[in-house]
This record gives C-alpha cells, structure tokens and sequence, in this order.
C-alpha cells in the first residue's frame, strides 16, 4: 500500500526539475498523476503526460473535461509551473511584470478553479511558492507573485475548508534544477552561504514534501506556508552576523 494510493493527482510544470521528481514519488506511492507541461511529459508508467499552458482558460477547460471523463475525480492538485524573472525594480515593465504574475499566480488559480468541482473532502491542493516569498528578493515580478501565491492559498485554504479540502503552501530555496542552474555559480554559492545547512536541496527533497501534504497523513494540516530551504528563511539574516562574530573568534 502506498501513502497516496488511488489519489488522482494533477501536477502542473512536471516535465522536469520538482515537477518531475513530484509525479515520479506520487505515482511510486500509488497515485494516479497527471502531469501537465507546455509539452505533455513523458515520465514512464502510471503518469499520464498532457500539454497545458497554465495560463490559458480553454487547456484548463480541456483538462477538466477530461478529468470528469477518465478519472470522475480529483484528490490532489500540485500547482508547481512557475517562470522566474530577474529584472530589478527600476527596469521591468508591465508586459514582464504580468506575464510572470500570469504563470505564477493566475495559473494556479485557474487550477484550482478547474479541479474544485471534481474534488471531495480529503481533497488536497499545494501551490508551489518560493523563499522569496518569504524575503525581500530583489527579482521584483517572481518575488511579488510569489508572495500573491501564499495569499491565496490562505484564502483558498479558508474557503474550502468547510468542503474538507485542504490547501497548503510550500516555500523551496534554492533546488538544484534547470530553473537554478540559469543563474551565475556566484549566485549559487551565495545560497548556501546563508543557508545554515550549508548546502543546496534536491527535487527529490521537495517531492517527499509534497507526497506528505497529499496524504492522509497531513489530514490536519490546511492554511500554512511550509518553508524547504534548508534554514534559509529562519534567520533573517542573523546568520551573516554570526559568522562575522566567528571569523573574529567571538
């Protein structure tokens, strides 16, 4: 028996990175995923691949038709797509600013409209943010739609409670996926500088996470953002400090 055995899953963004280490651990504890991408994934046995843009209210249409049709319900949905985007506060403009706030947070809305009819109590919803939904991140439009991500899944988490749907947020820092590996190793090392773990975290790492918050086992669990960062997010930036005060054997 595995820990989500015969849960309908949806995991947007899944053709690799968290995405696909999501629905690879899911469909191992016996759900039934559907992983979404610009380009249907193909992730092997038991994961059924679709294309969707996140974006567009027909493919969300098109995938609750055919959830109703093959599956007759939901138990999970993993609102894991995101684009990132590094253009500091002076420099964005509107078209970057909405696109990004598209992707990143009308995409899970849409989501979650979409699969809200097809979903019981027990039903679980993860919506993927970020530590910099957490922080201050320079990078204006993703720390921004990050942050607009965790506020609604508080609301949603409040609205669908009564209905036994719990819905969560989870906050990665920096995994080692394609998303990261764009950015300069500067930034990389700057990371896990700040991170008391000293280290970067894995997919797989994030997947666990999101199997346990689709499980019974998180059954009361609803209403709050979960950081997977490695401490980053729990200091405030004390840890600089303290390591100034080390170097000067204080």
């Amino acid at each position: 028996m595995g820990r989500v055995d015969g849960k309908v899953v949806v995991v947007t963004g899944a053709a690799g990175g968290q995405g696909a280490a999501e629905a690879r651990l899911l469909a191992e504890e016996g759900a039934l995923v559907v992983a979404t991408d610009i380009e249907a994934p193909q992730l092997g046995d038991g994961i059924a691949g679709r294309a969707l843009d996140v974006t567009n209210e027909d493919h969300w249409r098109e995938l609750g038709e055919y959830l109703r049709t093959d599956h007759g319900r939901v138990g999970g949905l993993v609102n894991n797509a995101g684009v990132t985007l590094r253009t500091r506060l002076p420099d964005i403009d509107r078209a970057e600013m909405e696109r990004v706030m598209s992707v990143n947070l009308i995409g899970p809305l849409l989501g979650i409209q979409t699969v809200l009819p097809l979903m019981d109590s027990g039903g679980s919803i993860v919506n993927v943010s970020s530590v910099a939904g957490l922080l201050g991140h320079y990078a204006v439009a993703y720390t921004t739609s990050k942050w607009a991500l965790r506020g609604l899944s508080r609301v949603a988490s409040m609205e669908l409670g009564d209905r036994g749907i719990r819905v969560n947020t989870i906050c990665p820092g920096y995994i080692e996926t394609q998303m990261t590996a764009s950015a300069p190793e500067w930034f990389r090392q700057a990371n896990i500088d700040v991170t008391p773990l000293a280290r970067t975290g894995q997919p797989e790492e994030v997947a666990a996470l999101v199997v346990f918050l689709m499980s019974d086992e998180s059954a009361f669990i609803s209403g709050i953002d979960i950081p997977i960062d490695g401490g980053q997010s729990g200091h405030g930036g004390a840890k600089y400090f303290s390591d100034l005060l080390r170097k000067e054997g204080s």
